[in-house]
């Protein structure tokens, strides 16, 4: 299995190296993406993300808990207010709205990278007035509900950062290095709210930027997504969520 390492101290907090047991990750990556129907159209891709923007800020938002209805959400997002519901719910889609449009029009301008840069101006819009702090990593302790996985201290994460950054860029293939970066970033928990979704972004950045159609795990999928999740905090193990997440490609 490819595991993530478990220890919390700050020389060994950041994960075993990506490049450990790559062939049975490959091995997975290949076997989801020989069923799909792959177009390389970085334009088309684009086109069709924000032709789907609605849907993609539902499935963001429902994940989260929100109970906007997807009808809801198409109206908020047109700039209408949709009664009966509180500001903090209002909230979590305009700045899933706010942090999906900055992701695209990064990509779009060829300015997205793999960097903490990029990474804090993304989460400054997807927690803004959500997490305790927003734009920068954490400074104290989180805990996982649910899980035995204890996330490292904070003191490691600049270093656990640079060390993932370096392990993703050496990874050739657009679904895997996107989809491993959004788990070592949800494991490693570098802020105090909104790690997921933040994540899920910067995969998103990665896998547009090659010129691939962005994947969005459905509100459908929702239960499957968490246990999924849980279980791949506990253990480590990456390809569970690899296969899933490829699973929820539209092509």
């Amino acid at each position: 299995m490819n595991k993530f390492n478990s220890k919390t101290n700050i020389e060994d907090s950041h994960a075993d190296s990506l490049l450990e047991n790559r062939g049975n990750l490959l091995d997975s990556v290949n076997k989801v993406l020989k069923k799909l129907t792959l177009v390389k159209d970085k334009e088309r891709s684009l086109f069709l993300a924000n032709k789907l923007f609605a849907e993609i800020i539902y499935d963001v938002a429902y994940l989260e808990g929100s109970p906007y209805t997807f009808p809801e959400v198409q109206t908020l997002l047109e700039g209408i207010t949709v009664g009966g519901h509180k500001l903090d719910d209002e909230k979590l889609i305009i700045n899933q709205s706010n942090s999906w449009k900055l992701l695209l029009e990064m990509v779009k301008k060829n300015e997205f990278t793999i960097s903490k840069e990029v990474v804090l101006k993304l989460h400054t819009k997807v927690a803004k007035e959500e997490a305790l702090k927003w734009g920068s990593f954490r400074d104290g302790q989180v805990y996982i509900a649910g899980t035995e996985w204890m996330p490292p201290a904070h003191e490691a994460l600049d270093a656990i950062f640079k060390s993932v950054t370096k392990d993703i860029e050496t990874i050739a293939n657009p679904y895997e290095k996107g989809i491993c970066l959004f788990l070592y970033m949800a494991r490693n928990q570098f802020f105090y709210d909104g790690n997921k979704r933040t994540g899920r972004l910067m995969m998103n950045g990665i896998i547009l930027s090659a010129g691939y159609e962005a994947i969005s795990i459905p509100a459908k999928s929702k239960q499957a997504f968490n246990e999924k999740m849980i279980r791949f905090y506990n253990s480590g193990d990456t390809i569970e969520m690899l296969e899933f997440i490829l699973s929820c490609s539209r092509v």
